[in-house]
């Protein structure tokens, strides 16, 4: 029986996120990087609620940017399904990681399949907070993240709230999900959870994946010996 037809405006690879409400996404451990807190490149882990892998996310980046600019480095992550396939690509360039510059804050890119932008995450300026707007391929706003005060908690997830462009309600969230005290205290290697309408753009879904790379360098990546993680916005 011939497979069905992809959905209308769905990007190549994408059809499988038409099915789901929430991804689970894994960053894998690597044994050089613990032993010598030299960064290398970052690899992540698709899954979905039953654990079983949807896609594989990696970085492609230079040694030297890797190590001198730490979290807040440029870089291509491609991200490839089970075929191998590259069917999502995301760009961030070099921008000031300080919240006291607004006028050069962080983005992110989000190409499916690579090459053709569908969506954009935009840091929003703020003195306390976290903020982000999820924008579609025409760089129109659509959804909006907020983020805790504090992004370090003990013992706790660190949700992200994905809320509604008026922002009074709360359509999904992005959580940095707690993996235990010794894993927290001497690596970088996190788990989050990404939550959102079953019924949403199959290219926004795309575009919030993007969101929870960008949170997870921006937030949650060390510099080598000196982590991120305790920062308060």
């Amino acid at each position: 029986m011939p497979a069905p037809p992809p959905p209308l405006n769905c990007p190549p690879g994408l059809e499988y996120l038409t099915q789901i409400d929430q991804l689970l996404v894994h960053q894998k451990m690597e044994i050089l990087e613990v032993i010598t807190g030299f960064e290398t490149r970052n690899k992540y882990e698709i899954k979905n609620s039953l654990g079983q892998r949807v896609y594989f996310a990696v970085e492609d980046s230079n040694c030297c940017v890797r190590n001198c600019c730490g979290p807040a480095r440029p870089f291509v992550l491609n991200i490839i399904d089970n075929t191998g396939r590259e069917v999502i690509t995301l760009e961030r360039p070099l921008r000031c990681d300080t919240c006291c510059c607004p006028t050069c804050l962080q983005e992110i890119e989000v190409q499916a399949p690579p090459g053709v932008p569908v969506g954009y995450v935009i840091q929003t300026w703020h003195p306390c907070l976290p903020k982000f707007k999820i924008q579609n391929e025409r760089k129109e706003t659509v959804l909006k993240i907020t983020g805790p005060c504090i992004t370090c908690r003990c013992c706790a997830d660190v949700d992200f709230e994905v809320k509604s462009l008026d922002e009074q309600a709360v359509v999904g969230k992005i959580s940095k999900q707690w993996t235990g005290l010794l894993k927290e205290a001497f690596t970088d290697k996190d788990n989050f959870g990404i939550q959102f309408p079953l019924d949403l753009d199959v290219k926004i879904k795309a575009v919030l994946l993007g969101a929870c790379f960008l949170i997870d360098f921006m937030f949650f990546e060390s510099s080598g010996n000196q982590s991120s993680k305790a920062g308060v916005w």
